[in-house]
């Protein structure tokens, strides 16, 4: 996957060196999740071809994945006109993005309506 130094610079990291990285599984178009990038692990990303991340709990960077067995690979990238976020399309190995198991960390619904 290509990218250039220009682009990298162009992304809005916050005042911790961060920008909010979206994940999409790229055949339903649903979020599966929403993680950190500093520059480093948005290189990363870009480079291998799997999602890296920095967490912020344990001040360390981490390949998606690589202890669960739920790989992300990912087929595109993309930033927001803003520069402020980062949407990586991806398609989801395993049972799912999520710590808890679910195949989206976005399974709770506000509402009884909503569907």
């Amino acid at each position: 996957m290509g990218f250039t130094d220009e682009e990298i610079a162009s992304i809005r990291f916050d005042e911790k060196g961060l920008v909010a990285a979206i994940v999409q599984d790229r055949s339903t178009r649903e979020v599966l999740m929403l993680g950190w990038m500093d520059a480093e692990a948005l290189r990363r990303t870009l480079t291998t071809g799997r999602t890296w991340f920095w967490s912020r709990s344990r001040q360390e960077y981490w390949c998606k994945g690589e202890t669960s067995g739920n790989r992300q690979w990912v087929r595109a990238a993309a930033y927001d006109c803003d520069g402020d976020a980062v949407l990586v399309t991806v398609d989801q190995e395993g049972c799912g993005a999520c710590h808890t198991g679910d195949w989206s960390c976005f399974h709770h619904r506000f509402g009884s309506s909503w569907p």
